[in-house]
């Protein structure tokens, strides 16, 4: 799994005013929770891009006064005005300890349904897992060769080894529904099928 490595400083002044002074300087505040201890530091916005701004699921080893800290992201705040950032929450993995992590889905395969003329619609970019660290992957992959038209794949069609899925079983997380043109010929195939109707009998003439 690709790991991102930060290099930052301990922070030892606290309050607004400290938290105003770093962000003057381009440093980020964070803290590091869910090991022996909670670890407040600092480091430069520019080392947390590739961390923050990217859908993918990683690593970040963070380096603070030679000791170093294996992390996933957990929290972020941005600035309301500039968006930009200014804090982050990071989770200490502990081999013995479970986690909780959003792990991004990778749909794989051909869905029977789009080949039978339907769409696929992706409805969910993440599955919401508990498991040991040793068991975090970048993603889950999720085969839809089955799926078929107006189907769906659900939370709990989802069968991972070592992973504890949190969201709900029956939320749909994929499925294929039918194009505006399949609509259009199902309506069009019950009326072409139909009988024609018996002509109306011609009234009797008058003696």
């Amino acid at each position: 799994m690709n790991t991102i490595t930060i290099e930052g400083q301990l922070r030892t002044a606290f309050g607004k005013s400290a938290t105003r002074q770093l962000r003057s300087q381009e440093l980020v505040p964070g803290v590091i929770y869910g090991g022996a201890q909670e670890v407040n530091f600092s480091a430069p916005a520019a080392a947390f891009k590739k961390l923050v701004y990217t859908p993918n699921f990683q690593l970040c080893e963070v380096k603070l006064d030679g000791k170093s800290y294996r992390t996933i992201l957990k929290d972020l705040q941005f600035d309301k005005v500039n968006d930009e950032l200014i804090h982050v929450d990071l989770l200490e993995l502990v081999e013995d300890k479970k986690v909780i992590a959003n792990i991004p889905i990778k749909f794989v395969g051909n869905a029977k349904g789009v080949k039978d003329g339907g769409k696929f619609i992706s409805k969910m970019k993440s599955l919401k897992v508990k498991t040991f660290p040793k068991y975090l992957k970048e993603q889950i992959e999720v085969n839809v060769d089955s799926l078929e038209l107006n189907g769906n794949v659900r939370v709990e069609d989802v069968n991972v080894p070592n992973y504890e899925i949190l969201n709900s079983p029956r939320i749909p997380i994929a499925s294929v529904t039918l194009t505006r043109q399949l609509k259009q010929e199902e309506a069009a195939a019950p009326a072409a099928a139909a009988p024609a109707a018996a002509p109306a009998a011609a009234p009797a003439a008058k003696k």
